[in-house]
Formats: structure tokens, C-alpha cells, sequence
């Protein structure tokens, strides 16, 4: 289990968390033992069919064998893939837990109320777990639902750029990188992926201060070709 404080210039897991259920266009919910696919969130997303609530203090009472009597367990899982075509697209999964008042109705255009649990990131760092008063305290990464649209407009319209981000990527890469893609942004940075014939790396290359707005970000990545620009290409691949 992970632990340890995160660089600024990396989203905290409480972050990630926001940002992946803020993109998110699916989920399985499973209450009461029974899985439920939830498709096509684009509008309401996640939280639009959940409304999040801390533990609810001295309500119900607890049993031996399970949870508070008239509460139903309940359990959302997501999944974030890259939206880029590179190998391994599973960034990372989501896993909340916790209680509901009775059990899911997936066919209820109501939201229903989910008394948290625990959250539970799981991706190439270790798995994390995020509480309430965290993911309270958080807000949602401004360019957590544009962030498709963001890479693949780098990828279909500057795809002679990219490769100049090898420049930036310190360690310096070993020799035998087949491409670099862009595979994540977010309000503190870009990361890109290393393809090699039979394995792969991701490098994070910082912005220079953490976009504030959607409409800032076009700024902070002409910055960074700029820089990788005035970097001599002398001994460096794909560019």
C-alpha cells in the first residue's frame, strides 16, 4: 500500500480519483451481490448517479455477520484507459465502497444517496487509499474530461511535434525507442509513453506552473516544445 507524500507536480491520489470519475464513461456498480454495467455517462457522470455522503455516525446498528441493518452494500468500479493507442492502455483502476439505503435500482433516474466507505486507487505506483474528507477537499482537474480530446488532437494534428519531447525526458532514454506518445495530461503536467520493441516506460514532463483553466494549457505545451526545441537532438532518437 502506498504511502508516501506526492510531488507537486504529480496529482495526488485524491486528484486522480476526482479526475477518473469525472471522465469516466462507464462503471459497474454491484449491490446486493448483483453486478449492474452503467454505460453512457457523459452528462451526468459518475456522481450523477451516486451522491457521496460521509459515514453516517450512530445510524443503524451494526451486525456480527454484515453491515447496519436496512443498509445495502454496494461497490462502484472504474476504469481508466489511455485514450491514445499505445500498448497496455490500462492506466489505473477505482474502487469505492459503501453503504446505500436500499438496493440499487438501475432503472431509477434519481440519484442515489452512497454512504462512503473507502476509496481504493490502483495503478502502476501501488494501490492507495483515498477517504472522504480527501476526495471532499479535492477539486476536479480542469482538464480531467477534455483530456481525450487534448491528446488526440496533439497526436492526429502535431504528430511531427511529438517526437521533440524525447528531448525532455530525463533520465535520458536508453537507445531503441520505436516512438513516443502521448498517453496523460493533467493541470500539472504531461506524460509520455517509451515504446521499445518489447517493453515500454512513461516519462512525466512538468508544466511550469499547474493550469488553472482548459484555456491555459495550449500555452504550458508550446512551452515545452519550445524547450525541447532549444535542447541540441545530438545522440537523441525520433527526432
Amino acid at each position: 500500500m502506498r504511502h508516501s507524500p506526492t510531488p507537486a507536480s504529480v496529482p495526488t491520489d485524491a486528484e486522480r480519483v476526482r479526475s477518473i470519475l469525472a471522465a469516466a464513461h462507464s462503471m459497474t456498480v454491484v449491490s446486493d451481490g448483483q453486478p449492474t454495467e452503467v454505460r453512457r455517462l457523459d452528462g451526468a457522470r459518475a456522481m450523477g448517479h451516486f451522491h457521496l455522503h460521509p459515514p453516517f455516525e450512530g445510524r443503524g446498528v451494526h451486525t456480527a455477520s454484515g453491515p447496519p441493518r436496512g443498509r445495502v452494500p454496494v461497490r462502484l468500479e472504474f476504469t481508466d484507459v489511455a485514450p491514445t493507442p499505445v500498448r497496455d492502455r490500462l492506466r489505473a483502476r477505482v474502487t469505492l465502497t459503501g453503504l446505500l439505503a436500499a438496493p440499487y435500482d438501475p432503472e431509477s433516474t434519481e440519484s442515489a444517496c452512497m454512504e462512503f466507505g473507502q476509496g481504493l486507487l490502483e495503478n502502476a505506483s501501488g494501490r492507495a487509499c483515498v477517504t472522504f474528507p480527501e476526495l471532499e477537499a479535492t477539486d476536479v482537474d480542469p482538464l480531467a474530461t477534455s483530456e481525450a480530446g487534448l491528446l488526440t488532437h496533439l497526436i492526429d494534428d502535431h504528430s511531427e511535434l511529438v517526437p521533440l519531447l524525447l528531448r525532455l525526458v530525463r533520465p535520458l532514454p536508453s537507445n531503441g525507442v520505436l516512438r513516443v506518445v502521448p498517453v496523460g495530461i493533467d493541470r500539472y503536467g504531461l506524460t509520455v509513453r517509451l515504446e521499445y520493441p518489447r517493453t515500454h516506460h512513461d516519462a512525466r514532463l512538468a508544466f511550469k506552473t499547474p493550469v488553472q483553466h482548459i484555456d491555459h494549457v495550449g500555452p504550458q505545451i508550446h512551452a515545452l516544445l519550445d524547450a525541447a526545441r532549444r535542447i541540441s537532438h545530438a545522440g537523441q532518437l525520433l527526432t
